[in-house]
């Protein structure tokens, strides 16, 4: 219940400030609306494939806590990396060669923000055991107190939302928003995986963790793709 509850309020607060921050883009960004249909759909749904992809393929011996796969199962971490190659290849199959990302940064963090909260309801993606004064029971898990995992991720994307917004409207990185939003949460999030009863693998680190080993270089390299070139004064 909890889960397609907040996912709901998290698609209706992401639209609210998709609508709140558009008139920051609207001169950059110009498509028709089939081409942002088109781009937003395929986004969406290659979130959802990626999301659901390593509950699928991998077994619980590697993902801890997978759950059924209707209902639970999914992942964040994955699902942001499908939605970004979602929408580069619905822009590739539209031919369009605009950066969007600017516009689905604050967008995506907001309704993130919000959908954590299902899976604090939910009572998955909690943390270890702690002795902190906030930590939290989650019944159906046992009766320790545990590191409520998903209040944190959820003010880290409400968090980055404000940041995002606040360099949006002062033209900061203009183009690069995206990837400045990746990056912080791959960060963010190889360090509180410590912080998750997740199972290791090589080297002490969890599934998500060699994930997030493998992506920041890639997502570096985007960044620098999408960087003009300096151009240097002729004296």
């Amino acid at each position: 219940m909890y889960y397609p509850l907040f996912t709901l309020l998290g698609c209706i607060a992401g639209i609210i400030a998709s609508t709140s921050t558009s008139k920051y883009t609207a001169d950059r960004i110009q498509l028709s609306v089939p081409d942002k249909i088109f781009i937003v759909l395929s986004g969406f749904c290659s979130a959802i494939i990626f999301a659901k992809l390593p509950f699928i393929v991998l077994s619980e011996d590697v993902l801890h806590n997978a759950g059924t796969i209707l209902f639970s199962g999914k992942t964040v971490l994955l699902g942001l990396v499908g939605g970004y190659f979602g929408v580069e290849l619905g822009k590739w199959m539209r031919g369009i060669k605009t950066k969007t990302g600017d516009s689905f940064a604050v967008p995506v963090a907001v309704a993130i923000g919000v959908g954590r909260l299902g899976c604090f309801f939910g009572g998955c993606c909690y943390g270890v055991e702690t002795k902190l004064p906030w930590g939290v029971v989650f019944p159906r898990v046992d009766q320790l107190n545990r590191h409520p995992n998903q209040i944190y991720e959820a003010i880290f994307h409400l968090l980055m939302a404000f940041i995002l917004y606040g360099m949006l409207k002062n033209g900061i990185l203009k183009g690069q928003l995206i990837k400045v939003y990746f990056l912080s949460y791959f960060a963010f999030r190889f360090l509180t995986e410590f912080l998750r009863p997740e199972i290791e693998l090589a080297g002490g680190l969890s599934a998500y963790q060699w994930a997030i080993v493998v992506l920041i270089p890639i997502f570096i390299s985007l960044w620098y793709r999408d960087t003009p070139p300096l151009r240097t004064k002729r004296v």
